[in-house]
């Protein structure tokens, strides 16, 4: 027991590390990708959907195995992690020291689209979970995934005819990075692209055999597989969009800024992008009228991170947050944590 149980440990921390250092390169490729074609927009979209790339594949191989535990517990994970521990850490880097220009709290008024998407997609796949997910949700979900783009789409452009409306002095001279706007040589192009390939290519290569990791070992402790996808997923998904909210805070208010747009964008890619891949899992697994079920378990996990979602978003709907907020998300995941170990027997084992 004690032989397989070392085994299946190693080799899952083996492909955790694997998924750490590939998400390590996507995130280095997204960043500068982000830097050279700018604008708000790209935060909320092109680095989120880079960043969660990591989750999608993991919920892709999870869900066409018919492992939904996994693929649902992985994108639940997720956003406990990043809504917490990821904006306390993004605040705590932002407003200390540790960044180059700290500041006193970083402004989250621009962001009300995201604010409100975020709260309705919670609220809606919390609601839609009641009867299981099925094909017809995967549609829903993947309508609101393209209608919240559309509306970011809008408010990008609307800002870009504001800004050519200025006066040339009014003009910004950095872009959102906080860095002087200017253009990549061929060279260090070629590079960008060789990290972000290279790295999209090591998340999807490790994203199966992590999964089966996960399951090995889960069958080993005697530990619902759906605890583990909450708990260790998110090391690995989430690590791409941990590293590149640290660098950007670290660049002052600018950077704090496109950080938020990325955590709350992503967020909603996996309340609306990561659930309708989940459910197209289920389908090409099990067929059109395969249906994702509501267990004791994943119904305990929802309910969890759900609350948890919406008592983050609570100090976001004022104009700004700072270290004390940071410290109290950071109170919230440390308590949820908890809570996958307190809560009953029967569910922690299913």
């Amino acid at each position: 027991m004690a032989y397989f149980l070392g085994n299946n440990l190693l080799e899952l921390l083996g492909w955790l590390a694997e998924l750490i250092v590939s998400s390590y390169f996507l995130s280095y490729g997204a960043e500068h990708l982000a830097q050279r074609y700018g604008a708000r927009f790209v935060g909320r979209t092109l680095l989120s959907i880079v960043t969660t790339l990591p989750e999608i594949a993991i919920v892709v191989y999870a869900a066409s195995e018919g492992s939904y535990g996994t693929a649902i517990g992985a994108g639940l994970g997720s956003n406990l992690l990043m809504m917490t521990l990821g904006l306390a850490l993004m605040l705590l880097v932002a407003t200390t020291r540790l960044s180059k220009v700290p500041l006193k709290g970083v402004d989250v008024s621009m962001f009300r689209l995201d604010k409100i998407f975020l709260l309705i997609t919670a609220v809606a796949s919390a609601a839609l979970f009641v009867n299981g997910y099925s094909f017809i949700d995967g549609i829903v979900f993947a309508g609101l995934f393209i209608t919240y783009l559309s509306m970011a789409f809008r408010e990008m452009t609307l800002e870009a005819k504001r800004i050519q409306g200025r006066p040339p002095t009014q003009q910004p001279v950095v872009d959102e990075f906080g860095k002087g706007i200017k253009k990549e040589g061929h060279l260090a192009t070629a590079n960008t692209l060789l990290a972000f390939g290279g790295g999209a290519a090591g998340i999807f290569v490790g994203a199966a055999p992590f999964v089966h990791s996960l399951q090995g070992l889960s069958a080993d402790l005697g530990i619902s597989v759906v605890v583990l996808a909450v708990v260790l997923s998110p090391i690995a998904g989430e690590m791409p969009e941990k590293i590149s909210m640290i660098l950007l805070a670290r660049k002052g208010a600018a950077g704090a800024s496109i950080a938020v747009a990325n955590v709350l964008g992503s967020k909603i890619l996996n309340n609306t992008l990561l659930l309708a891949v989940a459910v197209f899992g289920a389908v090409y697994h099990g067929g059109f009228g395969a249906i994702i079920g509501n267990s004791p378990a994943l119904e305990y996990q929802v309910l969890l991170v759900t609350g948890v979602t919406i008592l983050a978003l609570i100090p976001m709907f004022q104009k700004e947050i700072g270290l004390k907020v940071g410290m109290m998300l950071a109170a919230m995941y440390v308590t949820s944590i908890a809570a996958q170990f307190v809560m009953p027997q029967d569910l922690r084992l299913k």
